[in-house]
């Protein structure tokens, strides 16, 4: 049978991401949440074999959350997802946490990390260890052009591809090169999520 799991994230469009390609793996979702006073009440109630969590969260980040279970001896397994490698989220696999996972991997290492921590094992990110991060300056943004500088301003409302070609009148195809563009000038990881992320993480870099 397979795991009951249990997923938060206060990014809508990952945590909707990782919902959807959890599902197709057909693993079963018993809840989601988007902070972390929501999410560790929902491991309350549902009690899931395992609750993937955002570290960055909220009322409750996700090391918290997996603090209270241990002391409440609630048993689930614990998986958290960031952006980049935290030395307090290290220290803790193998006591509060049974897994770690950059975003920008999650969905080539969530299931292998799954299975691993159904086993009785841990699970740290292959990449964690080599420290990638995003180093953009604001000097490579402003080299963007007018048009990747709009695209960025819609990615950080949350706007999907289709949403932004209906914005700006052309076509999904056009904004899925600039998109590539964009990654390219600001030597973003080519990842699935890579320019979400950056967009993220980076609010500073470009008015919104």
């Amino acid at each position: 049978m397979n795991p009951t799991l249990v997923i938060a994230d206060d990014h809508p469009i990952l945590l909707t991401g990782t919902k959807a390609f959890l599902e197709s793996k057909k693993h079963i979702i018993l809840a989601t949440a988007m902070d972390g006073n929501d999410a560790y009440n929902e491991i309350v109630k549902h009690n899931p074999d395992i609750a993937i969590l955002d570290f960055d969260m909220p009322k409750l980040n996700g090391l918290e959350i997996a603090a209270q279970c241990v002391q409440k001896r609630i048993d689930c397994k614990i998986i958290i997802l960031t952006l980049f490698k935290e030395e307090a989220i290290i220290q803790e696999v193998g006591k509060t946490i049974q897994g770690y996972i950059l975003k920008e991997d999650a969905l080539q290492e969530i299931e292998f990390c799954i299975k691993e921590v159904l086993n009785g094992k841990t699970f740290i990110s292959k990449n964690i260890e080599a420290g990638i991060h995003f180093s953009t300056t604001a000097q490579e943004v402003n080299n963007l052009t007018v048009a990747e500088a709009k695209i960025l301003r819609y990615l950080a409302k949350n706007f999907s591809s289709s949403q932004i070609a209906e914005e700006l009148f052309i076509s999904k195809r056009t904004v899925e090169k600039h998109r590539s563009n964009i990654i390219k000038k600001l030597e973003i990881p080519p990842t699935q999520n890579g320019l979400l992320l950056w967009v993220q993480k980076n609010p500073q870099l470009f008015n919104t």
